[in-house]
C-alpha cells in the first residue's frame, strides 16, 4: 500500500512558518537589547557619545561581516547557519546582561552585528529558496514578521520593566523565547541544495588577478539596497524632527511621522506578495520607489502637517517591497551576491541617516529630506538594470511531489 505524503501546500506552509520564525527572532533580539539601552547606560555610567558608538559598533559588525558570512554560507549552508546564528544572538543577550565594563560591551555588540549579518543572509536565502521551490511569493510577508518581532519585544521589555529593572531577568526571558522559536523552526527549514533559479553559468563574483570582485549585476542590486535602506532608515531617524522643526507640528503630532511610515510598511508587506505575483518584482520595485520619491517630493513642496504625513505614507508604502525583492534577486545569483547585498543594506541603514544629517547641517533639513526622495528615485533607476525573477502564481496542491522548478 503506497505511503501517503502530505500535499505541497502543507509543506510550503510548514517551511514558511519556520522561516518566518527566523525573521521574528532577528527583530525580537534586536529590539530586546535596544529597548534596554537606557538601563545599560545607567549601569555602566555611559554618556551620549558612548551610547552612539555602541549602536554604531553593532552596525559596523554587520557591515564588515560579508567575507565571513560568505565563507560560512559555503561551508554550512543557510539551514545550519540560520540555527547557529540565532543561537549566537541568544547568547549575546545573556552576555549583555552581565557585561562588566564599556570595552567588553563594545566587543559583545560587534559580535552581535556579525551574528545579525549571518542570520540576515541565511534567513533571506531560505526565503528565496522557498519561493523558488514552490513558485509562490512570500518574502514580503516574511519581512513583515521582523517588524512583528520588534513590536512584541518592545511589549515584553515594557512588561518586565514594570516588575523589575534587572537586565538578567528580561534577557533571560527573551532567550527562552528565542530558544523555543529556533527549536520549533529547525525541522521546517529547507535543506540546502543546488541554487534554484540562477542562470546557467552565471556567477555572482568574477575573479580578476586573484581578487574576488562583485559582478555588475550584484553591484546594481547592492546600489538598490543601499539607497532603499537609506530611504527607510532616514525616515525613521528624521521624520519626527522634520515635522517639528520644518513643518511646525506640535510635540504630540511629531512622532506620527515614524508611526505612519512603520504602519504603512507593515501593511504593504502583508499584501506585497500578492502584488509581486500579479505584476512582478521589477515593476513593484520601480513603481514603489517612484511613489516613495514622488510622494515625498510633493509633500516637501506642499508643506503642512497633512501633506507631509501623506508623503511619509507614500514612502512607507513604496519602499516596503524593495528590500524583500532585492534579496530574492540576489539569492538567485548565489550566496556571495546575497552576502554583498546584505552588507550594503546594513551600510545604508548605518550611514544613511548620518549622511542626511550632514546635508541637513549644511543646507537645512528640508534639503536633507529632499535627498531621501532622491534616494528613492535612484532605487527606481537601479531596478531597471536588475534581472528580476519571474514569480508564478500560487502553486496548486500536488500530492506527493514538489511544484515544478522555475524555468
Amino acid at each position: 500500500m503506497p505511503r501517503h505524503t502530505p500535499p505541497v501546500r502543507d509543506d510550503f506552509r510548514r517551511s514558511q512558518l519556520a522561516i518566518a520564525a527566523l525573521f521574528f527572532v532577528l527583530g525580537f533580539q534586536y529590539a530586546s537589547w535596544v529597548s534596554r539601552v537606557p538601563a545599560l547606560k545607567a549601569r555602566l555610567g555611559l554618556g551620549e557619545a558612548q551610547i552612539g558608538l555602541l549602536l554604531m559598533t553593532c552596525g559596523i559588525g554587520a557591515a564588515v561581516s560579508f567575507p565571513l558570512v560568505a565563507a560560512l554560507m559555503r561551508r554550512f549552508g543557510s539551514r545550519l547557519l540560520s540555527v547557529l546564528s540565532a543561537l549566537a544572538l541568544g547568547g549575546i543577550l545573556l552576555a549583555l546582561s552581565v557585561v562588566p565594563n564599556y570595552p567588553v560591551t563594545l566587543l559583545v555588540l560587534f559580535c552581535d552585528g556579525v551574528a545579525v549579518g549571518c542570520l540576515n543572509v541565511a534567513m533571506n536565502a531560505q526565503g528565496a529558496a522557498l519561493e523558488a521551490r514552490y513558485e509562490r511569493a512570500t518574502m514580503s510577508r516574511l519581512h513583515a514578521t521582523f517588524s512583528a518581532g520588534s513590536f512584541l519585544a518592545a511589549l515584553l521589555a515594557s512588561g518586565v520593566n514594570a516588575f523589575t529593572g534587572t537586565l538578567a531577568v528580561h534577557f533571560g526571558l527573551a532567550v527562552l523565547v528565542l530558544l523555543a522559536l529556533v527549536a520549533a523552526a529547525r525541522p521546517g527549514l529547507l535543506a540546502d541544495g543546488p541554487q534554484e533559479g540562477a542562470a546557467p553559468g552565471e556567477r555572482a563574483v568574477k575573479k580578476r588577478r586573484g581578487l574576488a570582485l562583485p559582478a555588475v549585476a550584484t553591484l546594481w542590486m547592492g546600489l538598490a539596497m543601499v539607497f532603499g535602506t537609506v530611504t527607510e532608515g532616514a525616515m525613521n531617524d528624521w521624520s519626527a524632527l522634520y515635522l517639528k522643526d520644518v513643518v511646525g507640528a506640535g510635540a504630540g503630532l511629531a512622532p506620527l511621522g515614524i508611526a505612519v511610515v512603520s504602519v504603512m510598511m507593515v501593511l504593504a508587506r502583508l499584501f506585497a506578495d500578492g502584488w509581486r505575483t500579479r505584476f512582478g518584482d521589477g515593476r513593484i520595485v520601480r513603481l514603489g520607489s517612484l511613489l516613495a520619491g514622488g510622494g515625498l517630493a510633493l509633500a516637501l513642496l506642499a508643506g503642512g502637517v497633512v501633506p507631509t504625513l501623506l508623503g511619509f505614507a507614500c514612502v512607507g508604502l513604496g519602499v516596503a517591497a524593495v528590500t524583500p525583492c532585492v534579496y530574492v534577486a540576489a539569492a538567485r545569483e548565489g550566496s556571495d551576491a546575497l552576502s554583498v547585498v546584505a552588507a550594503t543594506g546594513t551600510t545604508g541603514l548605518l550611514a544613511g541617516p548620518a549622511v542626511i544629517g550632514f546635508i541637513a547641517g549644511g543646507a537645512g533639513l528640508a534639503w536633507g529630506m529632499a535627498a531621501v526622495a532622491a534616494s528613492a528615485a535612484v532605487v527606481a533607476l537601479c531596478a531597471t538594470r536588475i534581472r528580476w525573477p519571474a514569480v508564478a502564481g500560487p502553486a496548486e496542491p500536488v500530492e506527493g511531489r514538489l511544484a515544478p522548478e522555475p524555468g
